[in-house]
């Protein structure tokens, strides 16, 4: 914090934050760009509010506690890490030591919960998209009863002729080039496995459609009951000690 404290402009705030989080690569990595916006707009609003240095610390520990349990897997956790975040908030603004300390006022409270939702959990995907892997699905089938195939070094080397013995039918179907197609007979079962595949790929893409846009619905209602009851009157003064 003291380095902090000693950056007067925005480009040496920049500079100490990178220095002190191994973020010098910002300008070449996306990902520690990212990470340097959100380290100094979260320092930019303590300054902004006048938080102490106490109050300065521990916001930006929330706001990073916060990040880290939002990219600690790509499956969806908004509702788990907006949890996670008001219990850290919590700690910090009620006075039952050892387990909580009365470091925030409730207008500062009221302040830090509008700005972590109005900036990181508006942008949760996002984040979500840029610092967790993509989850692909690589199906692989084999068949009980089938023979393995061969591979095509047994069949023979590069550029050996093998001699196949054809039959006098096939030789006059081959001379009158009226060839037969010859059907495999694990034709019919890899179409029935293909169709029952696709029908059972289109029911799970259907099936989290349905979970994403429900999951979405319910952040955004959400979102809007917090912006309503942050919008309220709020109650002046600090909490009663107990």
């Amino acid at each position: 914090m003291d380095l902090i404290d000693k950056a007067q402009t925005s480009d040496q705030l920049k500079r100490v934050l990178a220095e002190q989080f191994q973020l010098q690569d910002w300008e070449s990595d996306p990902r520690a760009a990212i990470l340097l916006d959100l380290y100094f707009y979260t320092m930019q609003f303590s300054r902004e509010h006048n938080f102490t240095r106490e109050q300065s610390s521990a916001f930006f520990a929330i706001v990073r506690d916060t990040h880290e349990a939002c990219v600690e897997t790509p499956l969806p956790n908004v509702e788990e890490c907006y949890h996670y975040l008001t219990e850290l908030l919590f700690c910090h603004a009620i006075r039952r030591p050892p387990f909580s300390i009365d470091l925030f006022s409730q207008e500062q409270l009221a302040l830090i919960s509008d700005y972590v939702v109005n900036t990181y959990f508006r942008h949760f995907k996002l984040y979500k998209y840029a610092f967790t892997p993509q989850v692909r699905l690589d199906i692989s089938l084999s068949y009980v009863g089938l023979p393995e195939p061969e591979p095509a070094a047994e069949l023979g080397e590069v550029g050996d002729s093998v001699k196949v013995p054809v039959s006098p039918v096939e030789e006059e179907e081959a001379e009158s080039g009226t060839t037969a197609p010859s059907e495999s007979p694990t034709a019919p079962l890899r179409e029935y496995i293909s169709a029952q595949l696709c029908q059972e790929l289109a029911q799970l893409r259907l099936a989290m459609e349905e979970q994403l846009r429900a999951s979405e619905e319910q952040f955004n209602t959400k979102l809007a009951l917090l912006e309503k009851t942050s919008t309220s009157p709020k109650g002046g003064g600090r909490g009663h000690r107990k």
